[in-house]
């Protein structure tokens, strides 16, 4: 597989680990980027973007899954930085309707660090239920919490989209994507979009999933998708919606629609793009006060109500998690699948198949990765992570000791 873009001197390291992925570990199209001090270090891309031989150019884009969070979560920060969105304050105070059957204290906070108790709905939605911001909002609203609201958390893997997007409707006036373009895509010139314009279809690379065998199933997530439907995870993943669950990542309206927790549409540019300013002290974006609220851990657990691994996550963004030891997906697939080991300070996303986009305050340091082969597990995998752990290497980091990166 080719490989282009540009890599500068001391960080061939990264270079030579994107290069490894597609001669070793199966990588089929992707992208990679990192700045440091806001300058672009690594901009590289290569391989294919379908199983045709269609090559992956420099402005090929695909959806990025859960790392569209970090997208979602900065939209309420911008907000936030501005005086115009309290975290702390009662979710009722501005969406009355969501303040029923036990969510009355819910706060903006529990939303971003997946305690406010709705990681999923238990009734069947329609058909196109994500596609429609206004059933999914109401739908949430009348939904019962599965735990008393911040007492636990939980990922909420789709409804995050929702929960945290209409706060941001309510206080902007604008839907999220385009709030998302408005106020940080555009500004920063990025390929970055909440709701696909029909115009860039062209450019996106489709999705491949991951197909387990039947020996890759026995981690306790897998447990409860299959043998408990009841279970947050269960019903995070398949009551969705037939459009979404059948493959609506590779489809037009799954691309159009603002999912706020799952279908951003960007490449590895746009993601390091994004968390470049939040590397070096806020930009334009936030203040001071708000980017190190951003990135202190709010909530962390031993045993995830949906995931069913430990997690640790920061107000709308992961912390580094370091499963390496305790994950069973790790023993099944190696130590890189069921963890993200980043610098301590550092804070970001990952999203299905391994995909990841994250700062480092302390290393000036942003970075992305995007790709269309999914890779098996709930973080990451052997693909991204050797990427992390060679911008580390290249920034004079030696090891990962204690599950962060540490110089």
């Amino acid at each position: 597989m080719s490989v282009d873009g540009t890599c500068k001197k001391g960080f061939e390291r990264v270079a030579d680990a994107f290069a490894k992925n597609f001669a070793e570990h199966g990588e089929v199209g992707a992208s990679v980027c990192l700045t440091v001090g806001g300058e672009t270090v690594v901009d590289l891309w290569g391989g294919t973007v379908d199983k045709n031989g269609t090559p992956w150019t420099r402005d090929t884009v695909g959806i990025v899954f859960s790392c569209t969070k970090g997208a979602t979560a900065l939209c309420a920060h911008v907000l936030a930085s501005r005086g115009q969105l309290d975290i702390d304050a009662p979710v009722s105070a501005l969406w009355p309707e969501f303040a029923q059957n036990g969510k009355e204290h819910v706060t903006t906070r529990m939303m971003l660090d997946h305690s406010a108790g709705v990681p999923a709905l238990r009734a069947k939605v329609k058909d196109d239920a994500p596609y429609d911001w206004t059933y999914m909002v109401e739908r949430l609203a009348a939904e019962e919490p599965f735990w008393v609201p911040g007492t636990r958390n939980g990922y909420h893997g789709f409804t995050f989209g929702w929960t945290v997007g209409e706060m941001v409707r309510r206080v902007s006036g604008k839907s999220l994507g385009t709030f998302f373009q408005d106020e940080i895509a555009r500004p920063l010139g990025l390929d970055f979009w909440i709701g696909l314009p029909e115009a860039i279809e062209p450019r996106v690379a489709p999705i491949m999933p991951y197909v387990y065998k039947a020996n890759e199933t026995k981690t306790p997530f897998m447990a409860d998708l299959t043998g408990n439907p009841k279970s947050p995870a269960s019903l995070f993943f398949f009551n969705v919606g037939a459009a979404w669950r059948s493959g609506g990542a590779n489809t037009r309206a799954g691309r159009a629609a603002e999912i706020g927790a799952a279908n951003g549409v960007t490449n590895a540019r746009g993601l390091a793009g994004m968390y470049a300013p939040l590397a070096n002290g806020g930009g334009k974006l936030v203040d001071a006060k708000t980017l190190t609220r951003m990135g202190e851990v709010s909530m962390a657990t031993h045993d995830d109500a949906t995931l069913r691994l430990p997690t640790r996550f920061a107000l709308g963004f992961m912390k580094s998690m370091d499963n390496r030891q305790r994950s069973i997906g790790a023993k099944i697939f190696g130590e890189d699948c069921d963890s993200v080991i980043l610098g301590s300070p550092a804070f970001g996303h990952v999203g299905a198949g391994g995909s990841l986009g994250f700062a480092d305050p302390a290393a000036g340091l942003s970075f992305g990765y995007t790709m269309n082969k999914m890779g098996p597990g709930l973080l990451m995998n052997e693909r991204g992570q050797a990427l992390v752990d060679a911008a580390y290497r290249s920034l004079g980091y030696s090891n990962k000791n204690g599950g962060v990166w540490v110089k």
